[in-house]
């Protein structure tokens, strides 16, 4: 039933009689009995099999413990409060699962995901290289930024030339969604003012709140000050004008158990309606 014959049972018996130098068995009984020095064997091996399962138990949990860990590096954009419902979807479908997340600028996302020191990276305009895998998220509709009090703040929508000699906030050269946008205005003849430059989003909103110009943000990123009456939100007439969003990894690093199932959650919530 063990799957062992007779033959390596009685060998296996002699060899552990041997090394014990003592029987284990009492032959002359029928069927055979085990001597107390048997017993006593059968003991110490019973609580060895014990001791190896509880073992066994344990170091899956240590596993399970590192295989529940998730490093994630994210644009500042993607906010605290969208990050705790993400934070809540994930504790929700993976309850021993841990996730940390760092807010840092793109190009540091990409730094960290190169070091082994993220797992995830959630970046706009997300670049696939030899080495970095790009999974796109969603597309980010873009709007015209203003103060409450400014001229466009009431309009339904505006065309891109009326922001013709506008002071704007702008993000930084060195940023993807600079250049982006700086080709937006180019290819529609839009000549602004820049006059402020950020490396992020929440500082640009708090100048174009102060009333310091305009800027094109992504809008579901100004929700927040929109409903705190500090911004309006003016869709342009210039369709397809989106800011993607996406993942990025290492494309060498094997994803452990937690960071498939908090990129599992972002691939299931990244729709807009999600919010």
């Amino acid at each position: 039933m063990s799957g062992i014959s007779q033959s390596a049972a009685s060998q296996h018996v002699q060899e552990v009689e041997r090394r014990l130098g003592t029987a284990v068995f009492d032959r002359s009984k029928r069927p055979l009995e085990l001597t107390p020095a048997g017993k006593a064997y059968a003991e110490f091996c019973r609580d060895v099999l014990q001791r190896e399962a509880e073992f066994t138990l344990q170091l899956e949990g240590l596993k399970a413990e590192i295989e529940g860990a998730v490093r994630v590096a994210s644009i500042y954009s993607i906010g605290l409060t969208e990050m705790s419902r993400l934070r809540q979807e994930f504790a929700g479908r993976y309850p021993a699962a841990h996730l940390t997340v760092e807010y840092m600028r793109p190009d540091k996302i990409y730094e960290a995901i190169h070091n082994d020191a993220a797992d995830l990276g959630i970046v706009s305009y997300p670049e696939a290289s030899r080495e970095i895998a790009a999974i796109p998220w969603r597309d980010e509709e873009m709007q015209l930024a203003v103060p409450p009090g400014h001229a466009l703040a009431g309009r339904e929508r505006s065309e891109p030339a009326e922001l013709n000699g506008e002071t704007f906030i702008a993000f930084d050269e060195d940023l993807a969604i600079r250049r982006e946008l700086d080709r937006f205005l180019r290819a529609h003849g839009v000549d602004v003012r820049p006059v402020l430059h950020f490396d992020n989003i929440q500082m640009i909103k708090e100048a174009v709140a102060s009333g310091a110009g305009v800027s094109i943000l992504p809008a579901r990123t100004m929700e927040p000050e929109i409903a705190a009456g500090r911004l309006a939100a003016v869709p342009l007439n210039a369709p397809g004008l989106a800011r993607p969003v996406g993942v990025v990894h290492r494309k060498k690093k094997k994803l452990n158990r937690a960071a498939q199932g908090f990129l599992e959650v972002l691939v299931t919530t990244g729709l807009p309606s999600a919010l």
